[in-house]
């Protein structure tokens, strides 16, 4: 007993091994079966009181008796009951199903997706066509999800696409990326006469979308230059700082901004022609339109600079910056170039968010709304535009999918759930990009 007791956590050769090493070596399913029965138990137990009655405050253990003898606990033992059960005694049938079908329809996939990829008309005819839903989308739903799909999918999906050129195209990690958000927002309170000091002019909101871009790309080039050197859990720091001056003083700088009173938008967008006005008003529909619109236009801006030199430079810095600037790469400039670009689109996002809502204050923009941006990105899959935007659209579509089903605490508990899981078994992202699909096979490889 006591050799293997030595010999445990020892490699092939007798030499003591990494505890990160010894995790990787013994998977949970490589466990002995009991271990793996009882782990499974456990999770039904936590998953029934977790999503089961909530607790009260006259007695601490109303939830704990609801729970243990409501129908979720038996849902919930059934369910890993049977997953232990198949994944026991049924996985070599159920493995054999699962290829014959995959085999059946490989070849007839493969051959749509060659269809696909090899006609161009057939692209942009679907592009098209998805378009066209989109476009038409608001029409079919209620005024409540014309509002999430405004204030809150168009929004972080904007946010995302922005994000995803610096920590998925550039690689370096910004963990205060609303802080560029705040500023578009403030610039357009600013700029339309909404903030205690008096602008130069007040403008028409269209005119401050390019005003409150260059700001942001500014200010990104100013967060970018003293950071240059850094990369990884250092910048990230650094950024979290930016966001928190940034916040600190959309709070505290009051004769200016407002404070935490904030402040209301006293400018909507407004197109007047003169025999012709259109405004903004209370309607989402106008606002997810335009906000559709400029979405568009900076996706195929952005996957012209993907495939440019640009982008091929941003992603040789993300695979190894030192290699990079051997070849020839400028660095510096390019790394400025993320930072200012990805910036630049929290702008258009801040002033359109800002006309929206009418009403704007440092709450607006705390550090949660970084994180959640961030998150977005990595579950869509860092570095591809469609995973972006269907991961930006899927998570916050599913808090307010489960508004109605769920507590509200736990609402955002059931999206931690859903990254945890998606994190383990695809970590790549929904949609990968498939450079990055193979950054990862290749360092899970050298792990």
């Amino acid at each position: 007993m006591s050799t293997v007791k030595e010999t445990k956590g020892r490699g092939s050769g007798g030499e003591r091994m990494p505890s990160a090493a010894k995790l990787r070596q013994v998977r949970w399913y490589q466990e002995p079966r009991w271990k793996r029965l009882g782990a499974l138990l456990v999770l039904a137990v936590v998953g029934a009181q977790v999503t089961g009655v909530q607790g009260t405050s006259t007695d601490i253990f109303y939830a704990l008796g609801e729970n243990f003898t409501g129908s979720g606990i038996w849902i919930w033992l059934a369910l890993c009951v049977g997953v232990w059960l198949i994944r026991e005694f049924l996985s070599a049938p159920v493995n054999g199903a699962w290829t014959s079908l995959r085999d059946q329809v490989s070849p007839p996939v493969a051959r749509v997706r060659g269809v696909w990829q090899g006609d161009p008309r057939l692209r942009y005819g679907g592009g098209g066509v998805l378009l066209i839903v989109l476009i038409a989308l608001p029409l079919w739903v209620s005024t409540y999800w014309q509002q999430v799909m405004v204030d809150q999918i168009a929004i972080f999906v904007l946010l995302a696409i922005g994000l995803n050129v610096v920590i998925g195209w550039a690689g370096m990690l910004d963990l205060g990326f609303v802080a560029f958000f705040a500023i578009g927002a403030y610039s357009a309170a600013y700029w339309t006469g909404s903030l205690p000091v008096e602008p130069p002019m007040v403008l028409n909101t269209f005119l401050v979308i390019p005003i409150a871009i260059v700001t942001c790309l500014l200010a990104g080039v100013l967060l970018g230059a003293p950071t240059l050197r850094l990369r990884g859990d250092y910048l990230a720091i650094v950024t979290l700082g930016f966001h928190e001056i940034v916040y600190l003083a959309a709070r505290n700088w009051t004769d200016f901004t407002g404070g935490s009173r904030g402040a209301r938008m006293s400018e909507r967008f407004v197109i007047d022609l003169g025999f012709w006005r259109f405004e903004w008003g209370l309607d989402p529909k106008p606002y997810y339109w335009l906000l559709l619109g400029f979405i568009v236009v900076i996706i195929f801006l952005f996957l012209r600079l993907e495939h440019s030199r640009v982008g091929r430079a941003w992603t040789a810095i993300r695979e190894d910056e030192v290699a990079a600037a051997a070849t020839g790469v400028n660095t510096v400039r390019m790394k400025l170039l993320a930072f200012g670009i990805g910036a630049s689109t929290s702008g258009v996002a801040g002033v359109v968010y800002a006309s929206k809502v009418a009403y704007i204050s440092p709450e607006n923009f705390v550090l949660l709304m970084s994180i959640l941006v961030l998150a977005y990105v990595i579950f869509g899959g860092m570095g591809s535009v469609p995973g972006v935007l269907a991961g930006a659209a899927l998570l916050v579509w599913l808090p307010e999918f489960l508004r109605d089903s769920v507590d509200p605490q736990d609402r955002f508990m059931y999206l931690g759930a859903l990254l945890v899981i998606m994190m383990i078994y695809r970590p790549q992202g929904l949609l990968p990009s498939k450079r990055r699909q193979r950054e990862l096979q290749l360092a899970e490889v050298k792990a």
